[in-house]
């Protein structure tokens, strides 16, 4: 995987949103030796990968599909290939800060979480990041559209117009974007961020855009043996995210909001 990394230009930049309140909590941990290789053999940069050459189209709906019965417990090998993929591991505690403080504002675009059932007590772990709505509240309520839906239905933040309000952090449901809080001084050429902006998972659109058809999580998660993330195009009835979704049922996480969820969650 390329560590390139560069400075912010413009360091003053949206200095004066400051260090307000709200972010989403995150994990790290390791990730195994058997999923770095296969981040580095899939990496941007793969020879047998060529640069898009056609806008995007609606040809295509990009999503996942996740069975929650093979997602382990205590394993973050998707949470770990996110952060090494967007440069999110690059993130630093800020001199003084509190740990926990830290921890409840680092960015964070994928997150392994808990359910656990009232009634029998049944725990299921699953990856939880944004869903790529087919109707996205946080497109709805952005005043200036940074957030917006590609026509892929990539779901994504425009740093450029982005001015830092986080209606859209609000209202996402899924409680699945981040907001930078603290100057950026370190961040991959592929990936670029700053502070005052908002952010979260794109489906490793970088990686579509070169050619590639898969996502640095789903690609870990087959590493390390798990496979309960698979990618694809849900548009194509031949592909591995629609192949999967044929063969046990799956749902959405809060369906009752009809949002069309590009994300599709089996045992739960």
């Amino acid at each position: 995987m390329s560590r390139e990394v560069d400075r912010e230009l413009n360091p003053q930049r949206r200095r004066f949103l400051g260090a307000a309140a709200g972010a989403v909590a995150g994990g790290a941990g390791g990730v195994g030796a058997a999923a770095i290789g296969a981040l580095t053999a899939a990496s941007p940069e793969r020879a047998d990968a060529a640069p898009r050459t056609e806008p995007v189209s609606d040809r295509h709906r990009w999503g996942m599909f996740v069975d929650t019965a093979k997602c382990a417990d205590g394993c973050t090998a998707c949470v770990d290939a996110c952060d090494q993929e967007n440069g999110l591991n690059l993130q630093a505690k800020p001199l003084g800060d509190d740990k926990a403080k830290w921890q409840n504002q680092r960015a964070v675009w994928i997150r392994k979480v808990k359910l656990q059932d009232k009634t029998s007590g049944h725990v299921t772990n699953l990856p939880l990041m944004c869903q790529h709505c087919e109707h996205p509240p946080c497109v709805d309520v952005c005043p200036t559209g940074a957030s917006f839906k590609r026509a892929d239905g990539i779901v994504m933040v425009d740093r450029h117009t982005c001015i830092g309000c986080r209606y859209c952090m609000m209202a996402c449901p899924y409680k699945a974007r981040s907001f930078i809080h603290e100057e950026v001084d370190q961040k991959l050429t592929r990936a670029p961020r700053g502070m005052g902006c908002v952010e979260s998972c794109n489906l490793c659109a970088h990686r579509l855009d070169n050619g590639q058809t898969s996502t640095a999580c789903a690609d870990a998660c087959a590493a390390e043996g798990h496979h309960a993330i698979v990618f694809g195009d849900l548009k194509d009835p031949n592909s591995p995210v629609r192949q999967a979704m044929a063969k046990q049922p799956s749902r959405q996480i809060r369906e009752d909001l009809e949002l069309n969820t590009g994300v599709r969650y089996a045992g739960v």
